[in-house]
């Protein structure tokens, strides 16, 4: 390169080469070649303009010859350097001379190939100034890069306490593990986990670690209570236990932009909790959380005919659900019926379940009504097990098909009672209610006897019916000579129960600083 620099001060001709390159302003492109390629001769193009006719005779001079194309900036170079090697005498043909590189606007900027390079994962992009972008594999050094890989005293101290961590992270896994599957300390605990005995086995101890890591855990999944429902008597309540779901059973929750959020109510769903409240312990389960269930709660069911309200925090959380687990109620599930919309809430007691099609807001749906037969006639009859007949309807519309089963019962009562009255025809129908084992006489309220219902040719389901017919009309007219009242004195005791709420968040509060009510 040292030859190239003093070369042009050697020349006859000095002034007239500057001023051909001056006169040559054009945009050009970075030209690139690899360092290991031999040179080429360089041969000077021919001049043009008034700077050729300024020139003197050309001498004979021993100068070579070099070729248009300069191997320092240009890859195709191979063909002058092979014909001038050769010794070949033949006249070249002249090549446009290709502009070098404007270094007096910096160097030029590898960037751009180097990203090039990146996106393609063509491995190391390290190019200088004379490798040409688009043979970047020819100059590929294995990922080394010019600067050698470096690791500094942190980076080594970072590296060992990093492997410290994770040998403690294990030592620590590895005694919880050793911990939580020791030998059951109580005898409750052993109780509490009867397919996990006592044992050194690695089985076992495997088995207990996880139990005790449940037990854990099973704040957040599990129930807020053991039980859900407190302890009665059941001679105090009503032997039948319904259960509930809110959202798209008894009410249907949309929202729009010109209304926001609007609750409706189902059709018929006072006369379904009304009518039914006199044969089942009603229980609202719903897993929408007490916050916000509460407040629809209120305005579906200001009476309270609804006995016991359980919301999100009494379900269970399994596989991304929440599963209403009916054996926290503390009631005997052979008379628990569980009705809702959605399958996956009844997981665990399926047999208990009724599901129903969501309910999406429309005005002359009468589903809740239309079922409320077959529960008066569970309940009416008093069925020693429901799961038994909730299985029998499996796969059907539960309304129409009791409707056709209750059809086909009566035909046959009609056709039962038809044969005893040609064959008892002065005895009446008095022996017939002795072999039903239903004893004659009026009852104490006034009402109709059995014996009495069926000489009027009334099953005894229909004798059941009429009879909650009329207590409903009693609740009905309780409610309306009473209903005000009722709910004067509901919101009378939530507000002395907030006052007194008050007061003790406020005699607390000032206690912490000594300050509390002197008591008279």
């Amino acid at each position: 390169m040292l030859s190239r620099a003093v070369l042009p001060l050697t020349r006859p001709n000095v002034l007239a080469s500057t001023v051909r390159a001056s006169t040559v302003s054009v945009p050009h492109a970075r030209w690139y070649a690899k360092n290991s390629k031999s040179k080429s001769p360089y041969k000077l193009p021919p001049q043009s303009g008034k700077a050729a006719k300024s020139e003197q005779p050309a001498k004979p001079s021993s100068q070579k010859d070099y070729s248009a194309e300069q191997a320092e900036f240009e890859t195709k170079a191979e063909p002058a350097a092979e014909a001038s090697e050769s010794g070949s005498t033949a006249p070249q043909k002249d090549v446009p001379q290709r502009p070098l590189p404007d270094l007096t606007q910096g160097i030029p900027s590898t960037l751009a190939a180097e990203l090039e390079a990146r996106s393609k994962n063509r491995g190391s992009t390290t190019l200088n100034l004379t490798e040409d972008p688009t043979r970047a594999d020819e100059y590929d050094d294995g990922g080394r890069g010019d600067v050698p890989n470096y690791e500094s005293s942190l980076d080594r101290k970072r590296a060992r306490m990093a492997n410290l961590a994770y040998v403690l992270v294990l030592f620590a896994g590895v005694g919880g593990v050793a911990y939580l599957g020791r030998n059951w300390e109580t005898e409750e605990e052993e109780k509490a986990h009867p397919d996990v005995p006592s044992g050194w086995g690695l089985g076992l101890w495997y088995s207990r670690a996880k139990a005790r890591l449940g037990d854990i855990t099973s704040y957040y999944k599990d129930p807020a209570f053991p039980k859900l429902l407190p302890d009665e008597d059941p001679t105090m309540r009503q032997p039948y236990t319904l259960v509930l779901s809110l959202e798209d059973l008894l009410v249907h929750s949309e929202w729009s932009r010109e209304h926001g959020w609007r609750v409706a109510k189902r059709p018929g769903v006072d006369y379904f909790l009304r009518y039914l409240n006199q044969y089942y312990e009603l229980v609202l389960f719903t897993s929408v959380p007490s916050m916000m269930a509460d407040q629809v709660l209120r305005k579906l069911d200001p009476y309270r005919i609804i006995r016991w309200p359980l919301f999100r925090e009494a379900t269970k959380y399994k596989d991304g659900e929440y599963i209403k687990d009916l054996s926290y109620l503390n009631r005997d599930l052979s008379k628990v019926i569980l009705i809702d919309t959605k399958e996956e809430h009844a997981r665990l007691q399926p047999e208990n379940a009724v599901i129903l099609d969501k309910w999406h807001g429309d005005s002359k749906d009468k589903t809740l009504v239309a079922l409320i037969p077959f529960l008066e006639y569970l309940a009416g009859m008093g069925v020693e097990d429901v799961r038994p007949v909730i299985k029998s309807f499996e796969g059907t519309q539960i309304p129409v098909e009791f409707a056709k089963r209750e059809k086909a019962m009566r035909e046959r009562f009609e056709k039962e009672l038809a044969e005893e009255q040609k064959k008892r025809p002065r005895s009446g129908l008095g022996g017939f209610a002795s072999a039903l084992g239903l004893k004659t006489g009026r009852t104490l309220d006034g009402e109709q006897s059995p014996s009495e219902g069926l000489a009027q040719g009334k099953m005894l389901w229909d004798q059941i019916r009429e009879r909650g017919q009329k207590n409903y009309e009693m609740i009905e007219k309780e409610i309306r000579e009473n209903g005000e009242k009722w709910l004067a004195e509901m919101a009378a005791e939530e507000e002395k129960a907030r006052q007194e709420q008050m007061a003790m968040m406020k005699g607390s509060f000032t206690g912490m600083f000594g300050a509390g009510s002197k008591k008279e």
